[in-house]
């Protein structure tokens, strides 16, 4: 379905934030490809970082990577999840990127000696970030979600932005969504639309109005406060939605088109609306409350106390275990805490699967290598991301190859770093946007188990990382049993590693998580749960 004229969809949060904006855009952006429609999404960050690269996952959760190299905010994980669609660095900007773009202009002359101001320097630029993303695609709709809440002082100038881009492009061609708090207060045994209706307040005095309305609720919407809230938001009822807590993520598409949402954004937008597909849909969230097995992987790491710093992992392990047929129970633990054999024995001794998580520092260090040593002495399924590949082989390196100070030159001065910074890396001193990132080649063994799972010779895989294996030590490793199953040819670096005489080990340089999707599983997700799965018939005690 084409349409000379793009339409823009734009996504905003009231009240307080957290209440599901990404969730949201990426389940309209859902619906609607399932109507026939070119789509894509981007997010617009009120902070002044140029990106969330050098953030603290405590404040920001991870950063999710693109092919491109681009590190951007993890909501993207969800569109690329939900629209099975890659992102680029244009869907995703900040405050901090405006600024800077401007500031390069007027630095350069570009404006002629005006006064930079807000309006219409800062205004002008988000308009060309946002119309610019469909210069190359030719998107039938642009969805737009605005990170932060209504009322922020950061966020005025991207809501500034869209009251002129409404007038620009017509109403007919912009929609606006609200996303806001409907509490349940027990005292009084009622959902109160106050919040609400402040800051649907709150958004007309910027110069907006909503056309739909998403309440976040625990509760079913009666008919009256739907009613309530159409009075006083000056919306109709059938564009106030009811957006309730619901098992899944991937269950909020099929909410919202219980309730005609692609129907009616598409209507109001002037569309001609084709029949919706969601029938695939259906099938996971089908299957995913109706798992045939069940396994329990152990996920080590240092951040495990914030699941949204592995957020992507998290999605992952639902998909593989919807296409195994399993519910993946998690099963998080500190490393910290794996520093004795005692506590290795209590925590693992259940597990039908260990991962080791990526992060950087060396904090729980030490836990990790006991966990990787746990796995390759007991013949536990293993799976290594980033970090938990560099682990894998220092562990290795001490208690197979008997080089008992080998580590990594990231955590300590050592005669044998194993693994080590590369070349390129040794003289930066720039935090942000500085690792190895984005997509990669890797060539793959064949008859590895890296290869059954993927089958094909060749992949590509994004990353970010600054350390690798050594290849000075490759020999020794490989002739002690280590298998290098992936191998980036034209930077000559190890990018899977794979043990001999173990059902089911593998460490990778790359991020697999970043490119898991609804019904589409990332490979080596899917056989680690599938060997766990394995694990637990062949060693239930």
């Amino acid at each position: 379905m084409n349409n000379k004229q793009t339409k823009f969809i734009f996504v905003l949060g009231g009240v307080i934030s957290g209440l599901g904006k990404g969730i949201a855009s990426a389940s309209i952006g859902y619906l609607l490809k399932g109507k026939g429609l070119n789509v894509t999404i981007m997010k617009l960050d009120p902070y002044l970082n140029l990106d969330p690269g050098t953030m603290n996952p405590y404040q920001h959760g991870e950063v999710f990577v693109l092919d491109d190299g681009s590190e951007t905010d993890l909501d993207l994980g969800h569109y690329e999840r939900f629209i099975d669609s890659n992102m680029t660095k244009n869907n995703n900007t900040t405050t901090g990127q405006i600024y800077e773009s401007v500031l390069e202009k007027e630095r350069k002359g570009d404006y002629l000696g005006q006064t930079i101001q807000v309006i219409p320097h800062i205004t002008n630029e988000i308009k060309s970030k946002v119309y610019s993303i469909n210069k190359s695609n030719n998107f039938d709709v642009v969805i737009v979600e605005v990170g932060g809440t209504v009322g922020d002082i950061e966020s005025l100038p991207f809501l500034e932005t869209i009251r002129q881009i409404r007038i620009e492009q017509g109403k007919d061609n912009v929609f606006i969504s609200h996303v806001t708090l409907l509490p349940y207060v027990d005292a009084s045994e009622e959902l109160k639309t106050k919040p609400t209706q402040h800051s649907v307040m709150k958004l007309r005095e910027i110069g907006l109005e909503p056309d739909m309305i998403f309440c976040r609720t625990s509760n079913e919407i009666s008919k009256s406060v739907k009613d309530k809230i159409s009075l006083f938001c000056s919306v109709s009822p059938s564009h106030v939605i009811e957006a309730s807590d619901v098992k899944s993520i991937y269950e909020v598409p099929l909410l919202f088109h219980k309730q005609n949402v692609e129907d009616l954004i598409l209507n109001d937008l002037k569309f001609k609306t084709n029949k919706s597909n969601i029938n695939e849909l259906e099938k996971f969230i089908y299957r995913f409350k109706n798992p045939q097995e069940s396994v329990d992987i152990a996920l080590c790491g240092k951040y495990t106390e914030l699941p949204d710093a592995y957020k992507s992992v998290l999605e992952a392990f639902i998909h593989s275990g919807v296409e195994n047929n399993a519910k993946v129970s998690i099963k998080w633990i500190n490393t910290e805490k794996l520093e004795s054999s005692d506590s290795l024995k209590n925590e693992l001794d259940n597990i039908h699967g260990i991962m080791v998580l990526p992060g950087f520092g060396d904090r729980g260090i030490k836990g990790k290598i006991e966990a990787a040593k746990y796995s390759r002495k007991f013949k536990v399924p293993y799976f290594g991301i980033c970090l938990g590949l560099q682990i894998a082989v220092i562990e290795f390196a001490k208690n197979v190859c008997g080089i008992k100070d080998a580590y990594s030159s990231e955590f300590k001065d050592t005669t044998n770093s194993v693994i080590d910074l590369m070349l390129n890396q040794k003289n930066i001193n720039k935090k942000g946007a500085t690792m190895r990132l984005g997509a990669y080649d890797c060539n793959l063994k064949m008859n590895s188990l890296a290869y059954k799972a993927y089958n094909s010779e060749k992949i590509l895989e994004r990353h970010r990382h600054r350390y690798e294996v050594n290849n000075n030590y490759r020999k020794v490793l490989e002739s002690n049993g280590m298998i290098f199953s992936g191998i980036n040819e034209k930077l000559d670096l190890v990018e899977i590693i794979e043990l001999e005489n173990h059902p089911w080990f593998i460490g990778c340089q790359f991020h697999p998580e970043l490119k898991s999707r609804v019904n589409k599983a990332h490979p080596l997700f899917k056989d680690f749960v599938k060997a766990s799965i394995n694990y637990k018939k062949n060693n239930v005690k």
